[in-house]
């Protein structure tokens, strides 16, 4: 909740702002809310807002999925809504001055919504807060600036390119002079930040035409990590709108270029705040458990690492895109990089993840699967060197069907996320699979229609 006076103060410090963005973040990671006038904004933020429950399970389209349980035949209830304290802010990229506050929803007991992401990492990290242990927390999110300007036979260009495409000789990587071409987006980016409380830290140009990426910095609450991830990924695709460019962060929009991830990484904290990954001449057993903890559940994870139909164009050999649940000390070929160059700072790296995924339920995966690989003090296995993935490193699904049968059934998806979410999160992605299943593609008519 916002404190009334907190509320009445902030639209005292700006008279101008004329409607309040409160939104819910669903299963997809997608915003959805309302816009509320001025004159009821303060009302919103100290008693809440009634949003229908279904909101939180939709498809990527945007369509209620019966399947979930909480639309069809269940006279659509509203659930109330509060603001996370700490994320009422202006927003920079719409003409009219608008002001934002990201929502979670609760029971009418005061507990957790459990179609919410936000309260499912909330359980896992209420896990942690048992042991007397605290995740320190942060994220990596690669993304695409492209051309708006796009057609059925050109979907996807870089910036600046309407009078010829991009030479596909060229990557650029950590090219100065491509951060200084889009000066002005990224220094309102960083500004637009700072306004919102949200940590970014390091900017750089990445591998693909137009790629970039944007770190946040290491914070000591893992639900505040997830609130900045989604926060940046509406700051980013805002400001980028308003320099008449857009910002994608689909896993894959250049079949031939590099994907876009969003690594995690952390490390964990004891009641006295010592990183408990941090060992004497050798690593610390914690660590080794962690990264067997998230190694044994990494596959039946995966439906949510890679949540779309898009995720899994990403997940190939030599692209720095995990295809195998492996380890290695600093090695970006493996899906866990363990990171041990300062040892105060001794951390993992989850490389997994696409930033097409949810981070709520990214963290909560992730977080989930370390622990238990502390409590039952499971043994990661050798790590590897190099790119030499052995026999017994386990393939990870690259197929979005099968990755969806293993996280259906899951034991772990349904002790880390709760049944009832395993079924809804099953079901919406379930509907959207079935929907790419009736969409024949270009490519199979160029190959299939008159050959066979």
């Amino acid at each position: 909740m916002i404190d009334e006076h907190e509320a009445i103060e902030f639209f005292r410090n700006n008279p101008d702002i004329e409607v309040l963005e409160a939104f819910v973040i669903d299963v997809n990671g997608v915003p959805r809310g309302k816009w509320i006038p001025r004159e009821r904004a303060v009302e919103v933020l100290t008693k809440g807002m009634a949003i229908p429950r279904s909101v939180y399970a939709l498809d990527v389209w945007g369509r209620d999925v019966n399947a979930a349980g909480l639309a069809e035949g269940t006279g659509d209830p509203d659930g109330m809504c509060f603001p996370v304290p700490g994320s009422l802010a202006r927003i920079s990229w719409l003409k009219r001055p608008t002001a934002q506050v990201l929502l979670y929803m609760r029971n009418t007991d005061g507990t957790g919504f459990y179609g919410d992401p936000r309260q499912v990492l909330v359980a896992v990290l209420e896990r942690y807060r048992k042991r007397g242990l605290a995740p320190v927390v942060a994220t990596e999110l690669e993304f695409y600036l492209i051309d708006p300007v796009r057609s059925a036979l050109d979907p996807v260009r870089p910036p600046n390119t309407r009078e010829g495409r991009w030479h596909t000789g060229q990557t650029q990587v950590l090219s100065i002079a491509e951060l200084q071409d889009f000066e002005d987006v990224f220094h309102e980016i960083s500004t637009t930040c700072r306004a919102q409380a949200v940590p970014a830290d390091t900017t750089l140009r990445e591998n693909g035409p137009g790629q970039y990426e944007i770190n946040l910095k290491h914070v000591p609450d893992a639900l505040k990590a997830a609130d900045y991830a989604v926060l940046l990924k509406r700051i980013v695709k805002g400001v980028a709108r308003k320099h008449d460019l857009d910002a994608t962060f689909m896993a894959k929009p250049y079949g031939t270029q590099a994907g876009s991830g969003m690594h995690v990484h952390f490390s964990i904290l004891n009641e006295k705040g010592n990183n408990i990954f941090v060992g004497g001449n050798e690593p610390a057993e914690t660590l080794l458990h962690s990264v067997g903890g998230l190694l044994q559940n990494m596959g039946d994870s995966m439906a949510v690492f890679a949540p779309h139909a898009n995720s899994y164009r990403r997940l190939r050999p030599s692209e720095h895109a995990p295809t195998f649940a492996s380890w290695g000390y600093d090695n970006r070929s493996a899906a866990v990089r363990v990171i041990t160059a300062s040892k105060p700072a001794t951390r993992i790296e989850h490389r997994v993840a696409g930033a097409d995924s949810n981070p709520y339920l990214v963290l909560a995966l992730i977080l989930d699967a370390a622990l238990m690989g502390i409590n039952m003090k499971v043994k990661p296995g050798g790590e590897i060197t190099g790119d030499d993935h052995a026999l017994d490193h386990e393939p990870l699904p690259t197929n979005w069907d099968y990755a969806l049968q293993r996280f259906s059934k899951s034991g772990f998806a349904y002790s880390a996320l709760g049944p009832a979410f395993r079924s809804l999160y099953a079901s919406c992605k379930q509907q959207e699979l079935s929907e790419f299943s009736l969409r024949v593609t270009d490519v199979e008519y160029d190959a299939y229609i008159r050959t066979v």
